[in-house]
């Protein structure tokens, strides 16, 4: 057996048949990866046998256009052998409607067009790498909850609370008066019991860190959150990845697979994109949620789980229902619980929160020390609509910060689509921040005064000083005014 090698770097694999395109790959990302290079599907695959053997290639970069095979037949075979690789494809224009077509079965993560951009190709690659380790991480994580020894069940207690500050309604970030309190209130009251919920709401808002929220407030927090895109995968092959196979069930099934609903038994399963799903799949998920029970493809044996199932859409489901796409039965199997995610654009309190959480995730994970916005930064976010909600706000500030020369993010790193995009209507904007005032105008006005305080102090972690500062008010003046709402004793003193 091959001794594992110890990489600095984390391996791709790019495959090229122009050596000029093959070059000019290696040379943007070779300060960032081991790159790998080959020329055509053969050679790639030898070099696949080879490394996987060791220590392994994360993400294959491939060209659509190759001798003999294209781009998605390759990374097709390529997902049944090791599908744990990150698959990118880069093509032109031209090839867009083959690629599209065979996304789900080669399961490939990102597209690409020619002619690339180095930064745009660099980001992508990180991102992929990225994606490929929290795989891993997660592996080993469902691993270690299932196999634990009795000595170190000890730890479960303490490490459900670290795991409730990291997932559960602690890292729901959100302001004063947010649409979000309501969502949250109700996560807190339904998360103990194993009802089905159904999560509702545009693409990007966060719809599974709500599932992942009410499956670390509930009392299956030390068992296995599992997730699955149903829109990603063809009905043919989302039937064995959640309910497992035989050796021999078709071709192709070298060794037995165990499906996403027993690795979640005692836990949670999370299906994303549930309305995406075909009338006959939907009839086999329902019958499994019915009777707790299903039979892997190719065995003669039912198996048992006990398994809380969490859907999620984007789409309108009761409209689907009353045509006919989607099954009743299942939709008021899965919705015994609807909560729907409000748009981060009802949400103009949460952005600034939301902006800097993500700009510490960013730094983390790029390894970058960035300390904030500049003043006209913020002005276009809170300006800008987000029509890609929270996902859209995460891969902004992640690419700023990837192109950030200095410690502050300013103009100059800021994309052209957010400084020519749609605009927030202002009265909308200002709507959700006065939303619930009551009383006459003093009043009400010392209630949006309570707010904007709030808002500051937990946008700088509680430092009086800082927030002091943002208001151009004095630390005593602060204390003051804190004192007056009741929030003394929140914050970190006169730091």
């Amino acid at each position: 057996m091959s001794s594992p090698v110890l990489r600095r770097l984390p391996a791709v694999l790019v495959i090229d048949d122009e050596l000029r395109s093959q070059e000019a790959l290696r040379r943007t990302l070779e300060e960032d990866f081991e790159v790998f290079c080959a020329s055509g599907a053969v050679e790639g695959m030898e070099i696949l046998e080879m490394e996987q053997s060791t220590a392994g290639i994360r993400v294959i970069l491939c060209d659509q256009r190759m001798p003999g095979t294209t781009g998605v037949q390759f990374l097709k075979e390529v997902r049944q052998r090791w599908p744990d690789i990150v698959r990118i494809i880069l093509s032109g224009y031209t090839d867009a409607e083959d690629i599209i077509s065979g996304v789900n079965e080669a399961g490939i993560w990102q597209y690409l067009l020619k002619p690339w951009q180095p930064e745009q190709l660099l980001l992508t690659l990180q991102r992929a790498a990225e994606v490929w380790r929290l795989q891993q991480e997660n592996q080993r994580l469902s691993l270690d909850l299932r196999t634990a020894e009795p000595v170190l069940r000890r730890r479960v207690d303490s490490k459900q609370d670290k795991a409730r500050k990291v997932f559960g309604l602690a890292a729901l970030v959100r302001g004063p008066g947010s649409p979000l309190d309501p969502v949250c209130d109700l996560v807190g009251r339904i998360a103990p019991y194993d009802l089905s919920v159904m999560v509702t709401g545009e693409s990007g808002t966060g719809k599974e860190m709500i599932a992942r929220a009410i499956h670390y407030e509930s009392n299956r927090a030390d068992k296995p959150f599992i997730t699955e895109n149903c829109g990603a995968v063809p009905d043919t092959l989302l039937e064995s990845e959640l309910f497992g196979y035989k050796r021999g069930a078709f071709t192709g099934a070298v060794d037995d697979r165990i499906g996403l609903f027993q690795q979640a038994d005692g836990g949670t399963l999370f299906l994303d994109e549930i309305g995406e799903t075909s009338p006959a799949f939907q009839v086999k998920l329902l019958r499994a949620l019915q009777e707790g029970e299903f039979r892997p493809l190719g065995s003669n044996k039912s198996v048992s789980v006990d398994v809380r199932v969490i859907a999620a859409t984007n789409r309108d489901l009761e409209e689907d229902v009353r045509t006919g796409r989607f099954r009743e039965d299942l939709y008021y199997r899965l919705a015994t619980i609807p909560v729907h995610v409000p748009p981060l654009r009802h949400r103009p309190m949460d952005l600034p929160l939301l902006a800097v959480r993500i700009l510490e995730q960013s730094c983390a994970a790029l390894g970058k020390r960035v300390t904030g916005f500049s003043a006209e930064v913020l002005a276009v976010f809170a300006a800008y609509a987000w029509p890609g909600n929270v996902r859209e706000l995460q891969n902004e500030i992640l690419r700023m910060v990837a192109l950030a020369d200095g410690e502050t993010l300013g103009m100059d790193v800021l994309s052209p689509r957010l400084r020519q995009g749609p605009a927030v209507d202002a009265c909308q904007a200002t709507q959700s921040w006065t939303d619930g005032l009551s009383g006459n105008l003093r009043e009400r006005m010392e209630q949006l005064e309570l707010r904007v305080l709030q808002a500051a102090m937990q946008r700088h972690h509680g430092n009086k000083s800082r927030a002091a500062r943002e208001l151009g008010l004095s630390r005593v003046g602060l204390r003051a005014k804190l004192a007056r709402y009741g929030l003394a004793d929140e914050g970190q003193g006169d730091q």
